[in-house]
């Protein structure tokens, strides 16, 4: 493979050997000349090659492993990962529908659906009396039967009478506000930050604790602009990455 002597530069540079490795392997597979399935040599041969031993190499390997570029099986070697599903951060399309059209199939299983009274910080984002009635749904997002993120969704249960009723481990949350209730969920206030999965977090997404998420709030508005749901996803940070249309430049 051509691409192993060039894995890293030998010039003085106060870049730790273990990130030349890894910024040069993500090179390689940002620009297709490492594919998806594709299999690194051993760690051996690779260390070898590179001149470095296995500590330092095994670095730059789990530092791409964390961030979803490699997967490691083991007694089976080292594999380039199947490319990460991007998320439109400007646009507010829903998981199912997505899904879809990537070609996915997507699933969900309801782990908690009940009837409780609204804390406060709920009650703000909805505009509701604290301990109004609210529905709490969490559920466990698949992509071809593969956990990929946890859903936690609050909505007033004024607005949505009898909720309870549909099975959402089938349908579509969005397609039920507008089928059984005509709420059209038309614009929506979100926010983005990295955290790491909490060991029951990880053990629904079936990751290690302490892998990293991409936390995403959500409120979402009908058609009257009015606030019906507040949502809190949690996604796999080694299967999905946000893009966004940059803005002009601010003066």
């Amino acid at each position: 493979m051509n691409y192993i002597e060039r894995l890293i530069d030998r010039h003085e540079t106060s870049i730790p050997l273990y990130i030349q490795i890894a910024e040069s392997l993500l090179d390689r597979i940002e620009s297709g000349e490492l594919l998806p399935g594709d299999r690194l040599p051993s760690e051996r041969e690779l260390s070898k090659r590179l001149g470095v031993n296995r500590m330092t190499l095994r670095r730059a390997l789990q530092l791409l492993e964390t961030q979803g570029l490699l997967v490691r099986r083991r007694g089976d070697g080292t594999y380039v990962a199947e490319p990460k599903i991007e998320r439109q951060a400007s646009k507010l399309v829903p998981f199912t529908r997505g899904m879809k059209r990537r070609g996915y199939v997507p699933g969900a299983k309801v782990i908690t659906f009940e009837r409780r009274p609204a804390e406060a910080a709920v009650a703000k984002k909805l505009r509701l009396l604290v301990s109004a009635p609210v529905y709490f749904v969490l559920r466990l997002r698949l992509i071809n039967q593969e956990p990929v993120m946890l859903e936690r969704l609050t909505v007033p249960a004024h607005r949505f009478p009898g909720f309870e009723r549909f099975d959402l481990s089938s349908r579509s949350i969005y397609e039920v506000f507008e089928k059984e209730y005509g709420i059209i969920i038309v614009r929506a206030q979100q926010s983005l930050e990295p955290v790491v999965a909490t060991e029951y977090e990880a053990e629904l997404l079936e990751i290690k604790p302490g892998a990293p998420l991409m936390l995403e709030r959500r409120v979402g508005f009908d058609q009257n602009d009015q606030p019906v749901e507040y949502g809190k996803d949690l996604y796999r940070g080694d299967r999905f990455r946000f893009v966004t249309e940059i803005a002009p430049l601010e003066l």
